[in-house]
């Protein structure tokens, strides 16, 4: 094994001398301790090496050994329900090695050894298969069937395979390849920094549901897409972030914490085992992988957690699956890149962030999408990547900010005013916007209803109506405006304290279906409707804002989703008092069902 020795260290960087031969982002490992490194840079025999562990000890004259290989993860049977530090260590095995604290230098395999898998072959000796074939499975949780596929760059006849109770690392299938015989475990090993290769990429077309009523209904995000939200201190990022990882429909859930605070990866640790998949009323994390990276942890380490996250998702989107990344948060990544970049005495670009910041932002989105999957059967998956950015004092002209708005197509901009008006989810809907709207409203009308694309146009256009009266309102008072536009300000209000916020700690308005969001809406516009129709007859504004048909909508959105005749009968109620109150019926007056 090749040596280096160590020339100059720099907190988590270090430069060593006589590294010829060595490559670009292999992993090294410095001095007595062997902490873990990777090479960032080459110059002749000089390499500079970012140390994923703390570099206090380390001094000139140790040695470096060179391993030839990139920094790698692990992927197959045991990621679900696993917790990892940013390059794949397994956290809750090494509590019980080391203890609450991590010692330099430990090294632990990312899958267990020795827990056995019941592998289940999927095809048969003699059949001819490529990268990318299933050739057998592996239950690995109540909710995720581990399908093992053949490694890339292998391709052949199935010499042997077998059936029965293996490790990650026993063979399970013999693959003659052209006259050379290759033994597949059920584990594979990859580059984290090279995207895993796919036949052809798919335009997204459905809706990735939610549940949160202004993500799904006003700015949706499509199965392998891109969406990103930046906000200040205190605006609700990891708590958006936090419903999206337990509500959203996908398949396998891959949550980042990169910088993050302790106590708020420590709440989704806690929470999370606790949780129950809405769709199955199983426990969340059996279908869920999780990378803590938290802001005390080394930070070399931080600029490869989403890399390291990012490639696991790939893996189960491989096998066909559904999966949604969350990166909390990015800003962190992107400052873990700076502190780096200065080390190296780079020239520095905006605020000091690299030069390539856009680049890699864009790498990393670019990561997503909907995809039909290496191998013969056709099978398709998709990856949604999902970004917080947290900007200082909420600056949406931050250099991470702006690199991130090139490359993602969908923007909930979170604002702190909201948030301290207890507002929840705090997703401004005057500033955000989806750009996947044509792609899912076919979708939705073809699985909801041809009407709640433009539902949503009407609300939108009230919601933006409202703030332009605002400004009057501010200036000479409500009392002021005429009937139809107090009645804008009206539903408006109806809009946002009955429709867009939600109470993350109740159990039927954490999470809504599209249909019922559909429903809610439905009901709520018809209501304006009628209303307006109403001060066309002559009915006084005063009569209109006395009604106690308010109160009907503003418990709507606690009516069980399995009961949407509820939230019809609550308009059909509506619909009575404005005759009765108004002594006059409409010829629009029926409730849509």
């Amino acid at each position: 094994m090749r040596k280096g020795i160590i020339t100059k260290v720099s907190g988590p960087l270090i430069v060593a001398e006589k590294m010829s031969g060595s490559r670009m982002y292999d992993v090294v490992r410095v001095g007595g301790k062997a902490l873990v490194g990777e090479i960032i840079e080459l110059k002749e025999d000089t390499a500079s090496i970012q140390v994923y562990e703390e570099t206090a000890g380390i001094g000139p004259g140790e040695e470096i050994l060179c391993t030839d290989m990139p920094l790698s993860v692990e992927l197959g049977p045991g990621l679900i329900e696993a917790i990892f530090d940013g390059i794949q260590r397994p956290l809750d095995k090494l509590m019980k090695v080391a203890g609450d604290y991590i010692p330099r230098g430990i090294d632990l395999p990312a899958l267990d050894r020795d827990s056995m898998w019941h592998f289940v072959p999927a095809a048969g000796p003699g059949d001819s298969v490529i990268a990318g074939d299933i050739i057998g499975t592996v239950q690995e949780s109540d909710l995720v069937t581990h399908r093992i596929m053949v490694p890339y760059g292998t391709e052949g006849v199935i010499a042997e395979i077998r059936e029965g109770d293996f490790t990650v690392t026993d063979t399970v299938c013999t693959i003659d390849d052209n006259g050379t015989r290759r033994d597949i475990p059920m584990m594979q090993i990859w580059p984290v920094r090279i995207p895993r290769p796919y036949m052809k990429k798919l335009p997204p077309e459905k809706i990735l549901t939610t549940g949160q009523r202004v993500i799904d209904t006003f700015f949706p995000v499509a199965k392998g897409g891109t969406a990103c939200i930046p906000g200040p201190f205190g605006s609700g990022k990891t708590v958006v972030q936090h419903q999206l990882a337990k509500w959203t429909d996908a398949d396998i859930i891959v949550y980042i914490g990169c910088g993050e605070r302790g106590n708020e990866m420590t709440d989704v640790l806690q929470e999370f085992p606790e949780l129950l998949d809405p769709r199955s009323g199983k426990p969340l994390m059996k279908r869920t992988v999780l990378i803590a990276n938290t802001s005390n942890m080394p930070v070399a380490a931080r600029e490869a957690s989403v890399y390291t996250g990012i490639t696991i998702a790939e893996y189960f989107r491989d096998m066909g699956y559904s999966v949604a990344l969350m990166a909390d948060s990015t800003s962190r990544w992107a400052e873990a890149m700076r502190e780096i970049s200065g080390r190296l005495e780079e020239m520095p670009g905006e605020e000091g962030y690299p030069a390539y910041l856009a680049s890699k932002v864009a790498e990393f989105y670019e990561r997503s999408g909907r995809v039909r999957c290496a191998g013969r059967d056709g099978r398709e998956g998709d990856l949604t990547v999902v970004g917080a950015v947290s900007p200082a004092g909420g600056d949406l002209s931050d250099p991470v900010v702006q690199a991130t708005l090139r490359v993602v197509k969908v923007f909930w901009s979170l604002e702190d005013k909201l948030a301290f008006q207890r507002h929840f989810p705090a997703i401004s809907w005057l500033r955000s916007y989806s750009l996947y709207d044509t792609a899912v409203n076919s979708y939705i009308r073809e699985v909801i209803d041809e009407s709640y694309p433009s539902l949503k146009v009407d609300a939108l256009k009230i919601l933006e109506k409202e703030a332009e009266l605002e400004e009057i309102v501010r200036l000479i008072g409500i009392e002021s405006l005429s009937g139809p536009d107090r009645l804008i300000m009206k539903t408006a209000r109806i809009i946002r304290e009955d429709f867009l916020h939600q109470n993350a700690f109740h159990d039927e308005d954490t999470f809504t279906t599209l249909k019922k969001q559909f429903h809610m809406l439905q009901q709520i516009l018809h209501y304006h409707r009628l209303l307006s129709e109403a001060l066309e007859n002559g009915t006084h504004f005063s009569v209109i804002d006395k009604l106690e048909a308010d109160e009907l909508f503003a418990r709507i959105k606690y009516i069980p989703d399995t009961k949407p005749e509820d939230i019809i009968a609550a308009g059909e109620r509506a619909k009575e008092e404005i005759i009765e109150k108004t002594g006059r019926t409409s010829p629009s007056g029926d409730i849509q069902t």
